[in-house]
């Protein structure tokens, strides 16, 4: 590993981009290599905050140059095991967003959030495929997959309805690619994410949607093993496919800014989001409010706007580490082991559990389909552990036995945005796809330049 870089060759940096370039040591440095997740802790030997595509490629030339090894962050949420001695490029100051609502399509800079997108194409009565949180980060989002709980079931995932991508690739370039420009890069960046260079910009559909009907039910803990049974029996009738439901396990901590029914509680939370009308989504989700009075209700007619009160994410970072499975199926038996894991889950390590319904479009393989291995999957359970080394340790033990008594059920892989800091290529693409993946990465990065990250494709 290459730890040095004559003073010089910094400072000739420094005045080539119009961002700020941190080394250790200096004011800043710290806050520009913290991200969502604080067990991420990175020693970059060098960072540069972009402020536009120029000072991207400029990082990039300049790693190149020195032979180190390239990373990239917007916002950190999720994970990646420990390095230092690498080239830190930070992409969050690059948060512009212009809607074309004639074309129905956004075109956002590398660092923009949802939160950044989801107003201004409201604006014009239009919605993205977003996830369950404003403050995540659109690009790793959207190129990892793209999940979203309102709008999945109907539309797919969000990589599919990607239009172009600007992106700077280990050569120095500044590329813009689609279907039918570049498109073998396209292909690999849509589902082979920062393997294959920085994106700086990415256009994607927008579709027309300025309400929908949902919230969530929290329910008692002692409900939480006939919630988990009343949600495997929902998704086993034939549901409409804007009708979208999960379920979630909570373990909270006491804490004062949490409203009272929550504070120090193991409830049950089941998410619910309808784009029918809301007498169909009523009749859908009566089965859970027959199990009780809820301790808090919000499920109603929302602006799309408020898509946020669906899975209530937290907002503020914390150290956690998560663990996922993708399920081909959810029979009797499996839903027995989330049922005794349940039974004995109040005042566990494990933080959250989810289990989530696919289905619908997200089953799909359009003629455009791009690697993907959630595509084969019926349900995702999703857990994660937050607090100190000790009860992170606890929580993932926990967490990965479920899992292993889940493997008879597993598609053997992983969707990519809910990996853990230790998943690899492997773990989230097939056999044929990554070995296509290895031979488009010693085409357009060789010296395998961007391999920071989670989920590397190594070119050998």
């Amino acid at each position: 590993m290459q730890n040095t870089v004559p003073a010089q060759a910094i400072t000739d940096l420094v005045r080539e981009v119009a961002g700020s370039v941190y080394v250790p040591g200096d004011e800043g440095y710290a806050r520009e290599i913290a991200g969502f997740n604080l067990r991420s802790t990175h020693e970059p030997l060098l960072v540069v905050a972009a402020a536009h595509t120029g000072d991207v490629q400029a990082a990039v030339s300049f790693a190149a140059a020195h032979q180190l090894p390239v990373g990239v962050k917007n916002t950190g949420h999720q994970p990646f095991p420990a390095q230092e001695g690498f080239v830190l490029i930070t992409v969050g100051a690059m948060r512009s967003v212009a809607i074309d609502a004639d074309r129905a399509v956004a075109r956002v800079g590398g660092g923009a959030r949802w939160a950044d997108v989801v107003g201004p194409a409201q604006e014009v009565g239009l919605a993205p495929l977003n996830g369950s949180a404003p403050h995540v980060g659109v690009v790793g989002y959207t190129l990892g997959g793209g999940l979203s709980p309102l709008l999945g079931r109907v539309h797919g995932w969000a990589v599919d309805h990607v239009v172009s991508i600007e992106v700077v690739t280990a050569d120095g370039r500044v590329r813009r690619v689609a279907r039918d420009e570049e498109p073998e890069l396209f292909r690999v960046l849509c589902g082979g994410r920062s393997n294959f260079g920085v994106v700086t910009e990415i256009e994607f559909g927008l579709f027309p949607l300025s309400s929908f009907y949902g919230g969530g039910i929290y329910l008692p803990g002692h409900t939480a093993e006939d919630v988990l049974r009343t949600f495997a029996e929902l998704s086993r009738q034939p549901l409409p496919e804007g009708f979208n439901c999960s379920v979630a396990l909570l373990n909270l901590p006491p804490l004062p800014e949490l409203p009272e029914p929550f504070r120090g509680k193991f409830l049950a939370h089941v998410r619910v989001s309808h784009l029918g009308t809301d007498a169909e989504a009523e009749a859908l989700i009566a089965p859970f409010r027959a199990l009780g009075p809820a301790l808090v209700d919000t499920v109603s007619r929302q602006p799309y706007s408020a898509f946020a009160a669906v899975h209530a994410d937290p907002v503020d970072p914390a150290p956690y580490e998560e663990s996922s499975a993708l399920l081909a199926s959810l029979p009797d038996e499996a839903v027995d082991r989330l049922a005794a894991f349940a039974r004995t889950a109040a005042g566990g390590p494990v933080t959250v559990l989810e289990l989530r319904q696919l289905g619908g479009a997200l089953n799909a393989m359009p003629a455009h389909a791009v690697p993907l291995a959630a595509r084969q999957a019926g349900f995702i359970v999703w857990g994660a552990t937050v607090g100190p080394p000790p009860i992170v340790a606890s929580g993932e033990l926990a967490l990965r036995t479920l899992l292993d008594e889940l493997s008879p059920w597993s598609t053997g892989l992983l969707y990519t945005n809910f990996t853990g800091r230790e998943d690899q290529a492997e773990d989230t693409f097939d056999v044929d796809t990554l070995a296509d993946l290895r031979e488009a990465k010693r085409r357009f990065d060789p010296q395998n330049l961007f391999r920071v990250n989670n989920h590397n494709v190594d070119p050998q």
